[in-house]
């Protein structure tokens, strides 16, 4: 015969029951924790000056983030790993974190990003890079989406103002040891004639290169009309050193792995004059008043007044990309990875980096639109006339 449980008690059990049943709803089924983000970047080794910037404005955004009251309620909460600027390094960073957190935010070290990706296909955990190669968006990777403009995307911007400056004639000089730089060159490769421009030299160097007399020599017998250069760290600013006092005869074009301090301050002198492209986030000021001039403004201020200086090129990759996984957080209604990676691809946002349209067949989502060409002039970037003819076009995007 089965024994009755006195009436007091099974009253005391359902209520207690009910209880429990009401905090799991409270917590989203235990789920009200902090969103866990791993962060792997560069802090030692030759890119540690992009991971140092890259973490200086990831760290604000979370701070912004997590005063406002978190996303879908609940604070941010991250994880960081040195990949030493190291390719092995991130690969070990990313098993080391990998079973703790809901999102990584990946290397600025285009190698690095590259060597962590399969694992990233693997493990199905939302990665936003902070590096533009190419290769992780083409073909797309699932769970990887890029903040920076790719490496294609500035090739294309860069074809356009030659083309709108009436350059037909060009040379390249570009690292064979970097992701980045070979990315870029056959971007530009690719599409020179779309834009009727000929590459009339192409010359390559690598990470470990110090001197490149011999490139100019090739590079005023090419009959060139300009000279972009591919190369990210200490390369660039030994090249623009020498070309300084080279006297190639041509203007020098270099990328948005330029567009900082971490460039102009040991270039010094020898920047002036310097053609760059960079993100629009670096000409903010020049931009015409709108959501774009407003999300670029935002950063600048509170980045100025954490830090004493305006935030270069890695710190506004390192704070649209929190803002960006935070916004698909907030639109998957949490931290679930595989409703996070779908709501990264319909996500349409505005950064100091540009607006991002990301979509199932797109995952780096900047448009060449979003990249402004400059000029150094005493020691800061001053957007060309051609860019400037160019801003008014995305006052409202």
């Amino acid at each position: 015969m089965r024994r009755l449980l006195p009436l007091a008690f099974t009253l005391t059990l359902a209520v207690a029951t009910a209880a429990c049943g009401s905090d799991s709803s409270d917590n989203s089924g235990g789920d009200a924790g902090p969103i866990k983000v791993g962060l792997i970047v560069s802090l030692t080794g030759n890119y540690s000056s992009l991971g140092t910037e890259d973490k200086k404005a990831v760290d604000l955004a979370v701070e912004e983030i997590n005063a406002a009251g978190g996303v879908a309620g609940r604070k941010i909460e991250t994880t960081v790993k040195d990949d030493k600027s190291q390719p092995d390094q991130s690969v070990l960073a990313f098993n080391e974190i990998k079973g703790d957190v809901d999102a990584v935010i990946g290397s600025p070290f285009s190698n690095s990003a590259l060597a962590t990706i399969p694992l990233v296909d693997r493990e199905e955990i939302p990665y936003i890079s902070l590096t533009p190669a190419d290769e992780q968006v083409n073909p797309v990777h699932p769970y990887v989406f890029v903040v920076p403009a790719t490496s294609a995307t500035y090739a294309e911007r860069m074809l356009q103002y030659f083309q709108g400056t009436n350059v037909s004639k060009l040379a390249i000089a570009y690292d064979t040891k970097s992701s980045y730089a070979v990315a870029g060159f056959r971007g530009m490769q690719a599409k020179a004639g779309q834009y009727g421009v000929t590459l009339v030299a192409t010359e390559e160097f690598q990470t470990t290169t110090t001197e490149f007399s011999a490139v100019f020599a090739k590079v005023r017998s090419s009959g060139a009309q300009a000279l972009t250069v591919w190369a990210t760290g200490p390369p660039a600013v030994a090249f623009t050193k020498q070309y300084a006092t080279a006297g190639a005869g041509v203007p020098l074009m270099l990328t948005g792995a330029q567009a900082s301090k971490l460039f102009l301050d040991p270039a010094g002198p020898a920047a002036e004059g310097v053609t760059l492209s960079s993100s629009i986030g670096v000409i903010g000021p020049s931009l015409p008043d709108g959501p774009q001039k407003d999300a670029v403004t935002k950063l600048h201020s509170a980045f100025q007044a954490k830090y004493g200086y305006p935030p270069p090129q890695f710190a506004q990759d390192g704070y649209s990309g929190v803002k960006l996984l935070a916004a698909a957080i907030e639109k998957a209604k949490g931290a679930d990875k595989k409703k996070v990676r779908d709501a990264l691809e319909t996500l349409d946002l505005v950064t100091p980096n540009g607006r991002y349209v990301y979509s199932k067949t797109d995952h780096s989502g900047l448009k060449p639109d979003f990249i402004a060409v400059n000029t150094v002039k005493g020691g800061q970037f001053v957007p060309t006339e051609w860019t400037k003819s160019q801003l008014a076009k995305i006052s409202g995007k």
